[in-house]
């Protein structure tokens, strides 16, 4: 079983909406998330907390009968008094009759909780589900200690259940189910600060992907046991999680092969995908509606539209697509062995790009700090034909910096340490960030520690693990 690591301020927030809905008035909830980041597993340790049944039911994307039939069948299991008797009668008749009798359960002595898991899924069986809850929400559960919480991995569906003009508009709250940070996986695998942070470029925040990872294992060694297993969650859950995304738009799926196999420009991707600029528009749009593409600009007092750079935005998906999906032919055919070594010589490479928006994200966390001046947000700034490219830009404002606290070096070597010429190298470039001067900071981040650099700020993996703790 997978060791339950984190969410403490997920499990407060249920906890908090739960205690309201007992006083009443309901509450009604939508909770989403990226799919397999455990949000299931968190709804599940919420109630076991509460000590009180519930009705738990997953849709499975199949008739709108049997749909029906698998929730009256979930209320029979449930254990819930009054309701799971009648429902072990036979299927309920309607949608509004099962909700309705569900509503006569909650008290104050006996809140309810209700999921409705894969949401989404439901809706597209069941096109009316929405107007139905709020039917009966209106008319009962609101006025009931009743917490219904509405469950789903499409983001973008998720998100417009709340739109204006939809049935739910003004009656939900959301929770928003990120994967696992980098301190909570370190805290998993128990390895290393710097082999943790190594270890996430690969497994991201997936907590099925860190309960394979062995006690004091490294990255190769890792690898080496899973991917010569063609059914292993290592390598069968990327294709999922692509399949389930984009089940039929073959043009978004191939801008997101392209950017995963490391184009971050307009143009390369478009040469890489073979999409006219219409189409290949409309699939960025699509990806990054879906928050599955992440699209940043040069972080300085001279922003540019046109130099915009694309990045997939999960780093196990980021990993899956440049290494694991152009093997899986071969890992399917028992040469996992080949994946391994085409991941061998290209991990140096990748992991030093990889770990940038880890190393940016970690620094934000920091921010504001005294040794950081003013920061508040941190970027990267490059020109167009890549020539100048800076790691790190800290400034005061999310989009337009009128002054840049500091510009920083990345250098994420095995055993090579931060030295004087990398040093040289970043006050040398310091030069070209738009909105820099002299006395802007120099910050180096090393995974392997720091010499003789005469930076102004130096901070490694201990740290960045510390700062996505929050100590």
């Amino acid at each position: 079983m997978t060791r339950f690591v984190g969410r403490s301020d997920l499990l407060g927030r249920l906890e908090g909406e739960f205690d309201r809905a007992r006083a009443r008035p309901g509450r009604l909830l939508a909770i989403r998330g990226r799919r397999q980041v455990g949000k299931s597993t968190l709804v599940e340790q919420f109630i076991g907390r509460t000590g009180v049944p519930a009705v738990f039911y997953v849709a499975s994307r199949q008739s709108a009968e049997r749909e029906l039939e698998l929730f009256t069948e979930a209320i029979a299991q449930s254990g819930v008094p009054g309701v799971a008797e009648v429902a072990q009668a036979g299927p309920l008749g309607s949608w509004e009759a099962a909700l309705t009798l569900l509503s006569s359960a909650a008290s104050p002595e006996r809140p309810l909780i209700l999921v409705i898991d894969e949401f989404p899924y439901l809706t597209e069986s069941s096109p009316d589900i929405e107007g139905v809850l709020q039917k009966v929400w209106d008319r009962t559960l609101e006025r009931t200690s009743a917490l219904v919480l509405l469950v789903g991995s499409d983001l973008s569906m998720m998100r417009a259940l709340s739109e204006y003009g939809r049935p739910l508009y003004g009656r939900l709250a959301e929770i928003v189910v990120p994967p696992l940070s980098p301190a909570e996986i370190a805290e998993m695998l128990t390895i290393a600060p710097p082999a943790a942070l190594d270890a996430y470029l690969i497994i991201g925040g997936f907590p099925r992907l860190a309960a394979l990872w062995r006690p004091g294992e490294g990255i190769w060694q890792f690898l080496e046991r899973e991917l010569p297993e063609p059914m292993s969650p290592l390598a069968v859950l990327g294709e999922r999680v692509v399949s389930a995304e984009f089940p039929s738009d073959l043009h978004a799926r191939a801008v997101l092969e392209a950017i995963g196999s490391g184009e971050r420009a307009h143009g390369g991707i478009a040469k890489r995908a073979g999409l006219a600029q219409t189409s290949l528009n409309r699939a960025l749009e699509l990806l990054q509606q879906k928050g599955v593409v992440s699209r940043q600009l040069p972080y300085s007092s001279a922003r540019n539209p046109r130099f915009a750079r694309y990045a997939v935005a999960d780093a196990y998906l980021r990993f899956w697509l440049r290494f694991i999906g152009p093997s899986l032919e071969l890992i399917q055919r028992g040469r996992g062995d080949v994946a391994l070594e085409r991941i061998r010589g290209s991990w140096s490479d990748y992991r030093g790009r990889a770990v940038e928006p880890l190393v940016r994200a970690g620094m934000e966390r920091l921010l504001p700090h005294e040794r950081l001046g003013s920061a508040r947000f941190v970027g990267g700034y490059w020109t167009r034909d890549n020539r100048v490219e800076v790691d790190l830009v800290g400034g005061r404002q999310e989009r337009h910096i009128d002054v840049v606290d500091f510009v920083g070096s990345i250098k994420w070597r095995a055993s090579r340490p931060f030295d004087r010429d990398d040093f040289a190298e970043l006050a040398a470039r310091r030069a070209l960030v738009p909105g820099a001067s002299p006395g802007t900071l120099l910050v180096g981040v090393s995974r392997a520690g720091f010499k003789q650099t005469g930076l102004d700020v130096e901070i490694g993996p201990e740290e960045l693990l510390r700062a996505w703790r929050g100590t």
